[in-house]
């Protein structure tokens, strides 16, 4: 039998399109041949609908829109996912359909409620054996733990979080020696190396309950800051079957694979494992296909920055280029530049000399049916592809087209900073301007010192001058944002939210914050690879320079990490205090065993310095603009790490130390 997954870039509740992508999907496995098909989890209304998952007129709209796929499925069978809702509470189900008939509704069994997930607060676990039955206009189908039969393949459901609990207690255990094939349609968020586990849970599944395991997931920035990789397995016995390229620019990825179940296979003796990930390839991609998603969904003009010539700045700057590389190099740079939604034909035209618009077969990059081998690498061949001269100067066009920056000094900024962002802006195209804003910071400068009747000074309001200067740099980009109707990227990264070293309503203004699932070290670690691997030769400058925030004196020679303390003890600190849920002492005496060499007076300052920041500083954590997921973890309050805003702030476990 040939199978496929396919994963779809889908929008919450937007119902044309995610019909759309679904009717392409089914067509395209059609075309291919394919028997059976499965969608992913909750694919029909998407994922992250929150909490209107709790309301009756979702569901019931996703069940009538169900009914529309169904003349789509004569000759194939497809398994769409959808919510259920039944007795005021909703269930999280997959639909069998074929030959324009709903076979039934797989329900899902065990719920994700840890990191980005809070499924428990929408959806009711399935209780395994059980069924009911769901009613639409005098029809009635079966919904719940069912396992179905296609052309003499019997097959059963894990979705997702299913696959994820331990194999005794998993569906698969009780589907073993029942079925020939487990399909599970999944949402399972895009985090650095994270493919690697899912591999060898798909493969480890496949020869632990001796069947066929077909896997799909997501693809794309669905709702804002969980991203999907769109990855499609297909592993027997512990043999992989077939793999896609992952953080796919396409809408629709199928990927189909012959199976022949009449013959058996010896289990695999061992899995063979992949190539350990490339990290920085891997959050190249997924960033670029973030922002991608977030521009064309949030119906905006592409992006503005302040490009302070900081290693934030330019790594966002950065990854507007490469979406731009990225995306040109896997979709053509005509469909790129449609699919932005920023580009009349005219432009298309101008930058192209293309005229006709592809069709949707070719757009959508439909599968050719062939079964192939699985890639050697996890991510789109496109990542690593050589752009041309020619290339490289269109995309730079392009690029010009989509990001607006500007540099905006003070007294307090420095040549380099200046020359950085300037060579930086002119490598990638970007449109750059140069403003000073020393007039607007004396104007408010001189207001406050009227009123109180006193000088500031560096002595007495050293905060408040260095704050001052990154808040008047907030409304003149802000304006500008608004006049081009661009997302106003802001810059701050995860090692800065921890412990609140930003100015809120200054270097925090902004409608998207890309990088602030990102750890500092990792920023600056990631910025040397763009230089020599993607050969952003400008970046020379930033990746020569100590980060700073240039907020005083010049001649002070400020820093970051003499503000704080070293980034990589920052983040370890922080990776043990809520990654790993260490108390203070825990943490020190962790931290002891790990830098024998650094004196224990220190490190005891900066856990201390760490944890009153961290906890003084929740409220701005809970003001911050949107974030990508990207690492194991993040310090959003919206989407990881809650924490009280006002709390005793570890007073009696700092004074324990």
């Amino acid at each position: 039998m040939r199978i496929a997954g396919a994963a779809l870039n889908q929008i919450p509740f937007a119902w044309q399109h995610n019909l759309r992508t679904i009717r392409t999907a089914i067509e395209q496995a059609r075309t291919s041949g394919v028997e059976l098909l499965c969608l992913p989890e909750l694919c029909l209304s998407g994922y992250n609908c929150e909490d209107l998952f709790l309301s009756d007129w979702l569901c019931e709209e996703a069940l009538e829109y169900l009914q529309q796929i169904r003349p789509w499925t004569e000759g194939i069978l497809v398994c769409v996912g959808l919510p259920v809702r039944l007795e005021g509470r909703t269930y999280n189900t997959s639909c069998v359909l074929r030959d324009g008939e709903i076979l039934g509704f797989a329900a899902k069994q065990f719920l994700a409620n840890d990191g980005v997930h809070y499924e428990t607060r929408f959806f009711y676990p399935w209780p395994a054996g059980e069924t009911t039955t769901v009613r639409w206009q005098g029809q009635e189908w079966l919904l719940g733990d069912l396992t179905f039969e296609h052309k003499g393949v019997r097959f059963g459901f894990e979705i997702c979080e299913d696959a994820w609990r331990p194999d005794d207690v998993r569906p698969a255990a009780r589907l073993q020696g029942r079925v020939d094939l487990i399909v599970n349609p999944s949402a399972s968020h895009f985090a650095m190396s994270k493919t690697d586990t899912r591999y060898n849970l798909v493969l480890n599944a496949s020869r632990t309950f001796h069947c066929t395991y077909l896997y799909t997931n997501l693809l794309g920035n669905e709702a804002g800051r969980t991203i999907y990789d769109g990855e499609i397995l297909v592993a027997r016995e512990g043999h992989l079957l077939t793999r896609n390229q992952l953080l796919s620019f396409k809408e629709v990825d199928v990927e189909c694979v012959d199976v022949d179940f009449a013959t058996p296979l010896e289990p695999a003796a061992e899995i063979q494992q992949l190539p350990t990930p490339d990290e920085y390839l891997e959050l190249n991609q997924a960033l670029s296909l973030a922002l991608f998603d977030y521009m064309r969904k949030a119906r905006t003009r592409g992006f503005v920055l302040s490009l302070s010539g900081g290693a934030d700045s330019c790594m966002c700057a950065v990854s507007v280029a490469e979406m731009v590389r990225l995306g040109t190099a896997e979709l053509g740079t005509a469909e790129f530049m449609r699919r932005t939604g920023c580009f009349t034909a005219e432009d298309i035209e101008n930058i192209t000399g293309q005229t006709e618009s592809p069709t949707e077969q070719q757009h959508l990059a439909a599968a050719d049916g062939t079964p192939q081998e699985a890639p050697s690498a996890n991510l789109p061949k496109a990542s690593t592809a050589v752009t041309s001269d020619e290339q490289r100067e269109t995309n730079r066009r392009i690029t010009g087209c989509l990001l607006t920056c500007a540099y905006q000094g003070t007294v307090n900024s420095s040549d380099d900073t200046l020359n950085s962002a300037r060579e930086l802006a002119e490598e990638l195209g970007a449109v750059f301007h140069n403003w000073n804003i020393d007039d607007e910071v004396s104007g408010y400068v001189g207001k406050i010192a009227g009123a109180l009747e006193r000088p500031l000074t560096w002595q007495t309001d050293d905060l408040a001058l260095q704050n001052i200067q990154a808040r008047v740099r907030a409304p003149g980009i802000w304006l500008l944002a608004n006049v081009l109707n661009a997302l106003l990227i802001t810059t701050s990264n995860r090692s800065e939210a921890s412990v609140g070293y930003c100015t809120m309503d200054g270097d925090t203004a902004g409608s998207i914050s890309p990088i602030a699932g990102v750890d500092k070290d990792f920023v600056k670690q990631w910025l040397r690879w763009a230089e020599v691997e993607r050969h952003y030769a400008a970046l020379r400058h930033v990746n020569a320079l100590q980060p700073t925030a240039e907020l005083r004196p010049l001649e002070e020679k400020q820093t970051d990490e003499r503000d704080l303390m070293p980034y990589v003890l920052l983040n370890r600190i922080e990776r043990l205090a809520f990654y790993n849920r260490l108390s203070p002492a825990q943490v020190l005496a962790t931290l002891l065993e790990e830098n024998p060499a650094t004196e224990r007076e220190q490190l005891k300052t900066y856990v201390k310095r760490f944890y009153s920041l961290w906890s003084r500083n929740q409220w701005k954590r809970e003001r911050y603009a949107p974030a990508f997921h990207l690492d194991d973890y993040n310090v959003d309050p919206r989407s990881w790490l809650r924490f009280p805003i006002l709390s005793g702030g570890y007073t009696e476990e700092l004074n324990a130390l």
